[in-house]
């Protein structure tokens, strides 16, 4: 007799239809909506106490290594997004442009633009702030000792894209960008690579995300840098997000904004620039590298709460008990701290049933969830649940040792997470040299079925742009980093630098790269 597979509390899962599982966890969880913006999205509460959490250590780390926060102008002159080539090239089809500043009564009804209060140069709303932060930085910098200026700014962008997923890819979005100006070009080469670092230590230490680092193709670079170099993490269905970049632009941009100074000697140079950034992305990539068929799982260091409790009553006898324990026990856990926030706790008293709460609860992905009952109270212990274990991960914890174990058990989940993720990273990372392996890697069994597939290619590649162009079309695949630097994982590293010949024409070359598919 078939034994039915069990009930999830999402549907579709994961294995019957990537995509739609990805939206119902973000709904399930209460993360964001589409907005009546066509391409936007509402960020609710819980969503954006996440984004929040990512701003708030970002920031910190950002600060540590000398950065300081400013705020640049929304709306940029189309005539700066001239001034460098290959930029305005790179974002031309991507760009929101306003053309007037009053509306009037059209002659049928309705508003229209008015005519008579068309700008004088249109005014583009911002995809990315290299030449409106240029052209500040042309007026703040004169000498060498005005240098190096570190300046990040935490700000919205618009980038007008005609297929979108929440988090992943909007027509809006949130995230920082840091803009830096050096005298050398050793110096903002280490700049770009340190921020690169920042990126990783995040990635990996708070959201459990393993990453391979290395610089860019040149058809995948920032549009006008010299090297881009970005951070790639394997998702779930075996595709690889680009979760952070960092940008060395070389002298480019300080030529088009004219940001020059005068050196010890008294010679007038160009200032060397660099500009990298993360996004609201990086809640979709935590979505897709944690979560399961019930919903979000959330690494502690990143969740907005870290624990919520509730109690379960039976009858009135010891509604007023179990209350009073609930009470001391949230005071206590409130007065402990997880590493370097205080414990969040969320206390559920809302008159729902203990299996509807547990339900909302493991669907929003709160690490630790704690359940107050005549037993419990009883035997003087609370049963506390792992988000990442399921029922597995349910142990009875006295309340008097509560507040000492619950960041013990925070710790161990932390580890937990990111180690799992890491080995589901590897299990799918492979080096291919065969043509024909390939393509049967990256190529579904049954093409008309949703069907997880692929991963990390470890492949060779001569350096030649019509190669790389070959398996974009045939495949969809790209070349996510040359793992040159701080590539991670012992089972991938021992490969990348042997000699071999080039997955598609055959020549020979002296590395491998990281193939896959992605977001």
């Amino acid at each position: 007799m078939t034994q039915k597979a069990p009930r999830t509390a999402i549907q579709p899962t994961r294995a019957q239809d990537y995509a739609e599982w990805y939206q119902q966890v973000v709904r399930a969880a209460d993360l964001a909506e589409n907005s009546a913006v066509r391409g936007c999205m509402v960020i609710k509460p819980w969503g954006y106490a996440i984004w929040e959490n990512i701003e708030r250590v970002l920031d910190r780390m950002f600060k540590e290594t000398g950065h300081k926060n400013a705020y640049f102008p929304l709306f940029i002159p189309k005539s700066f997004l001239e001034k460098e080539a290959a930029h305005v090239e790179g974002f031309a089809k991507e760009c929101a442009v306003v053309t007037h500043h009053r509306l009037v009564a059209g002659p049928n009804g309705g508003l229209i633009p008015d005519p008579k209060a068309e700008l004088e140069e249109p005014l583009i709303v911002r995809p990315t702030s290299e030449t409106i932060i240029g052209a500040s930085f042309a007026q703040w910098v004169k000498s060498y000792r005005d240098l190096p200026l570190l300046i990040n700014q935490w700000a919205n962008v618009v980038r007008w894209e005609l297929r979108t997923r929440l988090f992943l890819r909007t027509t809006e979005f949130l995230w920082q960008e840091g803009h830096t100006a050096h005298a050398t070009e050793t110096e903002a080469r280490e700049e770009t690579l340190k921020m690169l670092d920042v990126y990783s230590v995040f990635a990996e230490q708070y959201m459990a995300i393993p990453v391979i680092r290395g610089p860019k193709t040149a058809s995948e670079r920032f549009p006008g840098a010299v090297d881009t170099f970005a951070i790639e993490a394997l998702m779930q269905d075996r595709k690889a997000l680009q979760a952070g970049t960092s940008h060395f632009l070389g002298q480019k941009f300080a030529e088009a904004s004219g940001i020059k100074f005068l050196d010890a000697t008294g010679t007038q140079n160009f200032a060397w620039t660099t500009s990298w950034g993360v996004s609201t992305r990086l809640v979709g990539g935590l979505i897709m590298t944690h979560s399961d068929d019930d919903g979000l799982v959330l690494p502690p260091r990143i969740a907005p709460a870290h624990v919520v409790i509730w109690p379960v009553y039976r009858g009135d006898e010891t509604k007023e008990a179990i209350s009073v324990v609930i009470d001391e026990a949230a005071r206590a856990l409130r007065a402990a701290s997880f590493e370097d926030r205080r414990l969040e706790v969320e206390v559920d008293r809302r008159d729902n049933s203990g299996g509807d709460k547990q339900w909302e609860w493991i669907k929003k992905g709160v690490p630790l969830r704690i359940e107050v009952g005549p037993r419990d109270l009883a035997a003087g212990t609370a049963l506390v649940s792992r988000r990442d274990l399921g029922p597995a991960g349910k142990q009875a914890i006295p309340f008097a040792e509560l507040a000492a174990r619950v960041p013990e058990l925070l710790a161990q989940m932390q580890s937990d997470m990111f180690a799992r993720a890491l080995a589901e990273r590897d299990a799918h990372t492979h080096a291919i040299d065969d043509r024909a392996a390939f393509d049967a890697f990256f190529t579904p069994r049954n093409p008309n079925k949703p069907e997880i597939h692929g991963g990390l290619a470890l492949s060779h590649w001569c350096g030649s742009a019509n190669c790389e162009s070959t398996l974009k079309d045939a495949l969809k695949v790209t070349i996510r980093c040359i793992p040159s630097y701080g590539i991670a994982g012992a089972k991938a590293a021992a490969r990348i630098n042997e000699p071999g010949h080039c997955i598609v024409c055959g020549e020979p070359s002296t590395m491998r790269v990281v193939f896959a598919k992605s977001y």
